[in-house]
């Protein structure tokens, strides 16, 4: 998409209300409360006709037919890619059900309460964003069991925007990086399931009971949901969501569990396709179970990656994980060419920590298969395809790419530090700076 802005536009199909911009848009299709789809469109494919609407429906109410009634195949496992794999027909889901019944039915809004949940939310210097995040959280229909704020700056300087907010929890936590504050979080927290979001994000006003009725629902110990965009107001917005693929665009549920892990695992679990830290839930069982956080990896240490890594962990001791995107939040992405180089630097460099750290747990050699051989084919074929079609600033992406993972493969002769493992999550903690 060779354009500098979109605008985020939210459709929903059950109103009808189509709009008549012309503007470039990321039309966010929704059934009443249930996000079906998403679809860029530059000037010249707007508005939407009213037959196009229609197919998008059609289609959009088939996908949900096929990842929600158990009766048509459901609930549908990743794939290799991590996608889903289609358990019948668009013509098969039009003949096996009433598509306007069955999505009304489906996007009935959860009752569930989320008062067995503790929402924790690590910040560091961002006091604006932090505030809208909070802002959304005390706005939601279903009110957790509390929410925590981890203030990670050095000098606290999250105090007086979490004093506008006397219901939830302030805890300082001045030693620096985003899993160590994360595991702080669990272990003050007083709930049995706990939910993470960043600062940089807005709930939608579902989110809470969303989690809450999937975990009442499934048998599973961890959970992420849908992370749409914010705003793509920027050409650096725009480049993260569709070039670099946001932070992903499946829209039905999907279960990542030990067929997933052992199809995936010799070229590296691909457990980066759960989902994103930035909507992701655990009972609490699973920090007892297989540890914390691994507090080398995360922003502040060595970059990112501490999510995928303890889902990894997960996987491989027999747990389940589910991907359900009726649980959303908006992100707002870096709106710089600076910024969002280093925020993919420093993905990449987590990124290859996080497979030395899974290579030394488990001995799995297709870690080091990603990391030496993997990595560089998909550098080679991605300068290629940006030299000769481009999008604009794919180049300098890409530079940035190539300069995390060679940042990290720094960590494989660091024998120190590749010897640390993960707390575990029974660890007896004190409590620290708490003001309510």
């Amino acid at each position: 998409m060779r354009t500098e802005r979109f605008e985020v536009r939210h459709v929903d199909l059950a109103a009808a209300d189509i709009g008549s911009d012309r503007e470039p848009a990321l039309s966010v299709f929704w059934w009443k409360d249930l996000p079906l789809g998403a679809r860029a469109s530059l000037k010249d494919e707007l508005p939407y006709g009213t037959s196009q609407l229609r197919q998008l429906a059609a289609e959009y109410a088939a996908a949900q037919l096929q990842a929600r009634s158990i009766g048509l195949g459901a609930p549908l496992r990743a794939t290799y890619e991590g996608r889903p794999k289609p358990a019948l027909s668009l013509e098969a889901a039009l003949e096996a059900q009433n598509l306007v019944g069955a999505l009304d039915a489906i996007a009935t809004p959860s009752s569930a309460s989320a008062q067995d949940i503790s929402v924790v939310i690590c910040t560091r210097d961002r006091g604006p964003a932090l505030r809208k995040c909070l802002t959304s959280l005390a706005a939601q229909r279903s009110a957790p069991g509390e929410v925590v704020i981890i203030d990670n700056s050095q000098a606290g300087n999250a105090r007086d925007i979490c004093r506008q907010f006397p219901d939830f929890r302030y805890v300082h936590e001045p030693h620096a990086g985003l899993s160590r504050a994360r595991n702080t979080g669990v272990q003050i927290s007083r709930f049995d399931i706990i939910a993470f979001t960043d600062d940089d994000v807005e709930a939608h006003p579902g989110w809470t009971t969303e989690i809450a009725r999937a975990f009442a629902e499934r048998d599973v110990e961890a959970f992420t949901g849908l992370v749409l965009p914010a705003r793509l107001d920027t050409a650096a917005q725009c480049s993260f969501q569709f070039t670099m693929g946001g932070f992903g665009s499946t829209f039905v549920p999907l279960t990542f569990d030990r067929r997933f892990f052992e199809e995936t695992r010799p070229s590296g679990a691909h457990v980066w396709k759960i989902g994103a830290g930035a909507n992701m839930a655990f009972r609490r069982s699973v920090f007892e179970r297989v540890g914390l956080f691994d507090e080398r990896l995360g922003a502040g240490a060595a970059g990112c990656s501490e999510d995928s890594e303890l889902w990894y962990r997960l996987l491989a001791a027999g747990g389940v994980c589910l991907y359900e995107p009726r649980a959303v939040v908006f992100h707002h992405h870096r709106s710089d060419w600076p910024g969002l180089k280093r925020q993919i630097k420093a993905y990449m460099k987590g990124h290859v920590a996080a497979l030395v750290t899974q290579y030394d747990n488990f001995g799995d050699r297709g870690n080091m298969v990603r990391i030496g051989k993997q990595l560089p084919i998909y550098f080679a074929k991605t300068f290629v395809k940006a030299l000769f079609e481009g999008p604009p600033g794919r180049l300098g992406i890409l530079a940035a790419e190539v300069e995390g993972w060679l940042a990290g493969l720094q960590f494989l002769p660091r024998f120190g530090w590749r010897m640390r493992r993960p707390p575990m999550g029974n660890a007896a903690t004190a409590e620290k700076g708490i003001s309510r």
